[in-house]
């Protein structure tokens, strides 16, 4: 039987060697991601959301900066530690140091676990029912976040994974929404985020009126204050109405366009 790894060797050892900022490695019996941290960001480029989302009084849309360089290492580091300790399927990780951490992978070794986004986008040929399964799955899987008194980073479907026995995880954690704004505010934030990442596909399969009726009855199992963030924001947007729905104004602004069809 093959000696436990010394995670804190290797990665104390492979750390100074990696050039890029993440890349995966084979261990005995495993497979680990070395994340690396990367070059500081200048906070000033949030400065215009801020004041946008001020003006428009939508908490919602304060910027939460993610600061790169060795902070963010921590920072996603002591998340992934404090949501595993609510109980929730994150990568497990293994050791930290001041520039970089290791963790293991979700999936089985050697397979790579495809991100809720991909998985509804390649659901599409098959119609509205599975598209609409995957869309479920996802909400539950929010709720189970904020029913531990979590919050997610960015709640988008990229950022959710299934892992090999069905569970829905979470990946990507450079920022720390609950450590600037009310945890309300974050978990009205993971519903704004998720609606805005997923009502396209939706709408292209003609699931956006059942898929709104779900959201609906997920919404209404939302404590009080998410509920009226969410319920204030949407009223806020309601400019987005107007949107076009033509694609050739491109797929971000029907993005939008969906986002507020499957709120509203």
């Amino acid at each position: 039987m093959a000696a436990p790894t010394d995670y804190d060797a290797f990665l104390a050892t492979q750390l100074p060697r990696q050039e890029r900022p993440l890349a995966s490695y084979r261990l005995p019996g495993e497979q680990v991601w070395l994340k690396k941290a990367g070059p500081r960001h200048a906070r000033w480029r949030y400065f215009g959301l801020d004041v946008a989302a001020r003006a428009l009084q939508l908490p919602v849309l304060r910027p939460v900066p993610n600061p790169g360089g060795p902070e963010a290492i921590r920072i996603e580091a002591r998340r992934l530690r404090q949501l595993a300790a609510a109980g929730l399927r994150v990568p497990p990780v293994l050791a930290v140091a001041d520039d970089g951490f290791l963790m293991r992978h979700l999936g089985a070794p050697g397979t790579v676990p495809a991100s809720l986004a991909e998985e509804m986008r390649d659901a599409m040929p098959g119609g509205a029912a599975p598209v609409l399964a995957l869309w479920h799955q996802g909400l539950e899987a929010l709720a189970r976040v904020h029913a531990a008194d979590q919050c997610l980073s960015q709640a988008f479907a990229r950022n959710f994974v299934r892992c090999p026995d069905g569970v829905v995880g979470y990946v990507d954690f450079e920022d720390d929404p609950a450590a600037r704004l009310p945890l309300p505010v974050c978990q009205a934030r993971d519903a704004l985020c998720y609606a805005h990442s997923t009502a396209l596909y939706l709408h292209n399969v003609g699931a956006l009126a059942a898929g709104r009726a779900a959201w609906a009855d997920w919404l209404a199992g939302q404590s009080a204050p998410v509920r009226a963030l969410v319920a204030t924001s949407v009223r806020r947007m309601r400019w987005m109405r107007r949107l076009p729905e033509d694609r050739r104004w491109g797929r971000d602004v029907l993005r939008a366009r969906m986002a507020f069809e499957l709120m509203r």
